[in-house]
């Protein structure tokens, strides 16, 4: 599949690149998310792999790991009692501290690799309320996590310079509304 989504000899190779996976393949072996367990050994073992292929077809791309974000059991237990009710399983599908374990391969394989990584999983227990306010049902991002992604995310992307890079189309308020293409033409000659 990486050989799909990472043609090599790319026409357009990208500049930047984040890999967010874990949540996933955490889950228990016991749990009702088993069929998406991954052990840690073999998490870490594909996110090397995934690292690889994309520096292999573009060795200067910018690769961000993504750490997990952390798991609020109690979050869990309330979305399946909503959704089965008594049928609900007690057996949590996650746990917050498996979950760590693979956050904490990821940040350590970034390390071993020279990478910068966000870790999402510590990030956010930083902040009093976590489990709600970052966590629409204990392990989906609301809003408000979907934002600590991406801040942490920009200031990487910033100390890397991709801040001052130039945007692939005009702004907006560089487009006049009558004539359009005008701004498009100017920006991208190409087109």
């Amino acid at each position: 599949m990486l050989n799909q989504i990472f043609p090599l000899g790319s026409a357009k190779p990208p500049a930047a690149v984040t890999i967010f996976f874990g949540a996933n393949d955490a889950a228990r072996l016991e749990g009702t998310g088993k069929r998406q367990h991954v052990p840690v050994e073999e998490y870490k073992d594909n996110l090397r792999k995934m690292v690889q292929r994309i520096k292999s077809g573009s060795p200067n791309a910018l690769v961000v790991l993504i750490t997990p974000p952390p798991i609020d059991v109690e979050g869990r237990r309330e979305y399946a009692r909503s959704l089965y009710g008594d049928k609900a399983s007690e057996t949590p599908d996650r746990t917050n501290e498996a979950t760590g374990v693979y956050a904490k391969q990821c940040v350590t394989l970034a390390n071993e690799l020279g990478l910068p990584s966000v870790d999402l999983w510590s990030k956010m227990q930083e902040t009093d309320g976590w489990q709600k306010k970052f966590l629409s049902d204990g392990l989906h991002l609301t809003p408000e996590g979907n934002a600590v992604v991406f801040s942490e995310v920009v200031k990487i992307f910033d100390k890397a310079g991709f801040s001052d890079l130039p945007y692939d189309f005009p702004s907006h308020s560089d487009i006049d509304a009558e004539h359009p293409e005008k701004a498009f033409v100017q920006h991208c000659p190409a087109v």
